[in-house]
């Protein structure tokens, strides 16, 4: 049975950060695509447990937030980074002001949404000039080869998450309508940096037979 957002990661909370090989090679290309962080402002929208934030008021970052739509993901990560900003919040109505930040994070979030467009123009709004926003999402080609968003709750059942695949024309589209121009894009394949995750559970023959597959799509827009 597919779960709807806020009851997935509710359910996600206890266990979500545990890797896997999508948020895995999620966050090898998330970060190539990141400026440094010294000096500048951070915002992740839909940042989950925080677990990607990096320590507020550091040297490499004086500013960090996370804002996510479920309160128990924030829970979660409180006992780890109790220091760390977070508010709950749709990253369609972002509660925060505008031209805020020099980098915007939106990692995993988008596919949840039947349309993008309302939350492009909340990470448009908010990401000062000349500003990056970085965006990923679950890669349309996985999505056409049959793979899902799932998770495995505290009791180890396996549940799919709500999710829409939305091509990367449609990301571009909506982005472009905002002020945000592409800089950079990576189509991120299974490859021998997440092939560790399909050795341990045992699959390496689906491994091989998916390796190759564009993943983990990851844009960069510029404002």
């Amino acid at each position: 049975m597919t779960l709807g957002v806020r009851e997935a990661y509710g359910r996600w909370a206890e266990r979500y950060d545990v890797e896997t090989a999508v948020t895995a090679l999620e966050d090898e290309v998330a970060r190539a695509l990141t400026p440094a962080f010294a000096g500048r402002a951070l915002l992740d929208a839909g940042c989950g447990t925080g677990r990607r934030l990096p320590e507020p008021g550091s040297g490499a970052c004086p500013l960090a937030v996370g804002v996510d739509l479920v309160p128990a993901m924030l829970r979660a990560g409180r006992g780890d980074r109790p220091s760390r900003p977070v508010a709950a919040a749709d990253v369609r109505a972002l509660p925060v002001p505008s031209r805020t930040f020099d980098i915007v994070w939106c990692r995993l979030v988008l596919g949840h949404l039947p349309d993008p467009a309302s939350a492009y123009a909340e990470l448009a709004r908010v990401v000062r000039p000349a500003g990056a926003v970085i965006v990923t999402d679950f890669h349309p080609d996985a999505a056409a080869a049959g793979h899902t968003r799932t998770f495995r709750d505290a009791a180890g059942t396996l549940h799919a998450v709500e999710h829409h695949t939305h091509p990367v024309e449609e990301h571009l589209r909506a982005a472009e309508a905002t002020g945000l121009t592409l800089t950079r894009r990576i189509d991120a394949e299974i490859g021998p940096s997440v092939r560790p995750f399909y050795e341990r559970a045992g699959r390496l023959e689906r491994y091989a037979r998916d390796r190759g597959l564009r993943l983990v799509l990851a844009l960069r827009f510029a404002r």
